[in-house]
């Protein structure tokens, strides 16, 4: 194939890719339905507050709206929640109460007088009507005579019924197993739209299994300090800025790509800079997320990143610190749901390592799966130039990961 046609080829895939991703909605960082549950018990008396994420609540949403009414997700939460004490059916008193939640988020209060103290018990089945893998991540507490103990527990469509009185019911999370836990790693990985660009894009841009390997060990190193800090307390970054920076995270890596195949380093670093210090300049008349001092670090970085690739004959090593580096920020997008399970403290390390161990597998799954699809295409004969589908690929991640960018920063 001549130049012309491969460039007029490599132009189409590229205008096709940014029309497509441009027309997408903004995507919040991960898709696994979940939702979360407060609950206190005291005596008779049970309060609930359920916090419900936005991408919860467009499942509730009529016909032409994007986001159900506080209203409409009160309603549809009553019909789905009970509460029974011996048996018997507990009270709600004054209806389901609007709470005031964090952007993103919607809360709803019950509060039931229940006929005994004993056998409490709470049914939901919100959602598993639309989504049956939901998952209710769910913290009780427990008030008697001065005394309080804290209970954690998951509600999945298998396990609907939770105890809330003080003599039954441990938690069922304090007793999961360590596979368990390694089995809500991988599903967070595969659950994950950003985790899953990013493993993509270095895919993409390791032409060697040496470069894979190094790619992957940073990456691993990175997500597995943070995720441990921000699990243990150490560090507790905004959750906002973290999915911000994930999506700038994917349009560089996807960036370096272009360096690597056009030498134009200086050209496409000045405009991510530029486009970072847009931002800067937004935020200062008083528009968006990020600070100001992090955007201008962040220009400095992209800038700096994207010319070294430039300048480098053998760039793995450099990939190797850039990936631990984004592998920072990953981290703490993972030890989110670990976060609000609160981990017990005698099983931490435990459990902590299985949840990690499970995210590498699926990380490592997916790199399989795209290593044995394009041996395929390979052998088949089927496979397009590579230097088409980096170009094609890398396209997609850049225009994807400066969607998120704007979208996380401005919506």
């Amino acid at each position: 194939m001549n130049a012309r046609p491969r460039k007029q080829i490599r132009g189409f895939w590229r205008w096709t890719l940014w029309l497509v991703l441009f027309a997408l909605p903004p995507v919040s960082a991960h898709t696994r339905s979940e939702s979360y549950l407060r609950a206190e018990v005291e005596k008779s008396t049970v309060r609930l507050e359920i916090t419900l994420p936005d991408i919860e609540a467009a499942r509730l949403a009529p016909t032409g709206s994007a986001v159900a009414s506080d209203k409409q997700i009160a309603a549809y939460l009553t019909k789905q929640i009970t509460v029974t004490a011996a048996g018997l059916d507990c009270l709600p008193e004054g209806g389901a109460q609007t709470l005031t939640a964090t952007k993103g988020f919607h809360n709803v209060e019950f509060v039931f007088r229940c006929p005994a103290e004993k056998s409490i018990v709470l049914r939901s089945n919100a959602f598993f009507d639309m989504v049956p893998s939901h998952v209710m991540f769910a913290r009780i507490r427990v008030s008697r005579d001065g005394e309080h103990r804290s209970i954690e527990q998951l509600i999945g469509t298998d396990r609907r019924v939770m105890e809330l009185s003080e003599e039954s019911g441990g938690s069922n999370l304090q007793s999961a197993s360590f596979f368990e836990y390694i089995k809500l790693g991988i599903e967070h990985i595969l659950t994950g739209p950003d985790h899953l660009a990013f493993v993509l894009g270095f895919v993409l841009i390791s032409r060697r299994l040496r470069d894979l390997v190094l790619v992957i060990t940073g990456f691993t190193i990175g997500h597995s300090v943070t995720l441990g800090l921000a699990v243990t307390g150490f560090l507790d970054p905004h959750p906002d800025f973290i999915n911000v920076l994930i999506a700038l995270t994917i349009a560089l890596i996807g960036a370096e790509n272009f360096v690597v195949a056009t030498h134009r380093a200086f050209a496409i670093a000045a405009g991510a800079a530029a486009l970072l210090l847009a931002m800067m300049v937004v935020k200062i008349g008083g528009f968006g997320l990020l600070p100001t001092p992090l955007l201008a670090g962040s220009a400095l970085f992209a800038f700096c990143y994207l010319m070294m690739s430039g300048q480098m004959q053998d760039g793995a090593k450099l990939r190797l610190v850039i990936t631990l580096i984004f592998g920072l920020i990953h981290g703490f997008a993972f030890a989110k749901d670990l976060i609000a399970l609160r981990l017990p403290t005698g099983r931490m390390a435990e459990l902590l390592f299985g949840f990690n161990l499970g995210v590498e597998i699926g990380q490592l799954f997916v790199v399989a799966m795209l290593m044995l699809c394009a041996t395929l295409m390979v052998r088949l004969r089927l496979a397009p130039p590579r230097a088409l589908v980096v170009d094609t690929f890398s396209s997609g991640l850049v225009a994807l990961g400066t969607f998120w960018l704007v979208s996380r920063t401005y919506v």
